[in-house]
């Protein structure tokens, strides 16, 4: 019994030793290379370009006050629509000193001016009652007090415009009210009432009441990179998508390209602007990151390859095409010429016909990858 065993322990490590000596050598042996084959085909082929940028409105507006001051009511919200002249916050007066005083002074001397019009005219009435002065003498007196009045009117008003920001004779057009400038969207109002504002004057650009754009003319601002933007001419349509929507798209033409690049992380680029042409009831807001394609090139019903199909030697471009079928197959390398590549597929514009066969790239096993 134990030498029946033994021979059947003896067999199993043969065949094992076998096995492995046959699987070795199956594996050492050269296998056979295999290609992708692709036929030519007639398609369009477009070299396009992406552009990473943003949304905003052609024209935004920041709304300044006319004077200094303190809000006092804020009559609108960021989102609300707004008419030209539309009054969006209110101001209170904080009166210069200086300029009162002077206001105050104008005042004193208009009344002193006036009383003694007054007096002027009633001498030279009761004279040319007596017919002892001439009547032009007598309209003069009457035209300079008119005058004083006039000034003393002026100075009434000026004080008040000082003190209060408004006075009598322009109520309506008072600068102690904060008005639109254009029509549109309030986008932002960085103030809160409470606040003190200044006027713009030479040394100081004044502050910000609110932001109003036209959020119905809308372009596309980005930068393209110098070795692309030679390609571009005005006019040139572009396909807008923003990240927060990416279920919609929208066209734009092409208006503006910087004739002077900017560096931007050691590259040099070129600003350009685009008239983005909004669906009706589209809601987009002002700041949108978007992608622009451009396409900058495009070739139509021409015969294409795979690109990868294509061996580069220099300034000349070859294929391999095939020969035969199973194991009689051969390939015969043929100069071709190239034209447009959309980076997946390239153009070819002489030397291969649409019934031959290329040769691609090997097709490589998954016993090569795990390898």
């Amino acid at each position: 019994m134990k030498k029946y065993s033994k021979l059947i322990i003896a067999a199993l490590v043969a065949l094992i030793f076998i096995g492995t000596f046959l699987f070795l050598w199956q594996k050492s042996q050269p296998q056979p290379v295999v290609y992708n084959e692709f036929t030519p085909q007639t398609t369009d082929i477009a070299k396009t370009t992406i552009v990473t940028g943003k949304i905003e409105p052609r024209n935004e507006v920041n709304v300044k006050p006319q004077i200094s001051g303190i809000i006092t009511e804020l009559l609108k919200e960021p989102g609300d629509m707004v008419q030209a002249g539309e009054v969006i916050a209110k101001v209170k007066v904080i009166p210069d000193m200086s300029q009162l005083s002077s206001a105050q002074s104008r005042v004193r001397l208009a009344e002193i001016n006036l009383r003694q019009a007054q007096i002027d005219l009633s001498r030279v009435e009761a004279l040319y009652k007596q017919e002892l002065i001439s009547a032009d003498e007598y309209d003069r007196t009457r035209q300079a007090l008119r005058q004083a009045r006039e000034e003393k009117t002026a100075a009434d008003d000026a004080l008040a415009v000082v003190r209060d920001g408004v006075s009598r004779s322009n109520a309506s057009a008072s600068s102690t009210l904060i008005r639109s400038t254009i029509s549109g969207i309030i986008l932002d109002i960085p103030v809160k009432v409470g606040n003190s504002v200044i006027n713009s004057n030479t040394f100081n650009d004044g502050t910000t009441i609110a932001s109003v754009a036209n959020m119905n003319d809308l372009i596309f601002r980005g930068n393209i990179d110098e070795t692309e933007v030679g390609h571009l001419v005005s006019g040139m349509p572009m396909k807008i998508t923003i990240g927060a929507l990416q279920d919609l798209s929208f066209d734009a033409s092409l208006e503006y390209i910087s004739p002077k690049a900017v560096e931007s992380n050691g590259a040099n680029q070129f600003e350009i602007k685009a008239a983005v042409h909004v669906l009706k009831g589209s809601k987009i807001r002002s700041g949108y990151s978007a992608n622009a394609e451009i396409v900058l090139a495009k070739a139509t019903h021409v015969v294409s390859v795979p690109e990868s199909a294509i061996e580069f030697s220099g300034d000349s471009t070859f294929v391999y095409i095939v020969k035969g079928e199973g194991e009689q197959k051969t390939y015969e390398r043929k100069q071709v010429t190239t034209g447009l590549s959309d980076g997946v597929n390239i153009e070819i514009k002489q030397g291969l016909g649409l019934k031959e066969k290329v040769r691609g790239p090997q097709v490589v096993s998954d016993d090569d990858k795990e390898e």
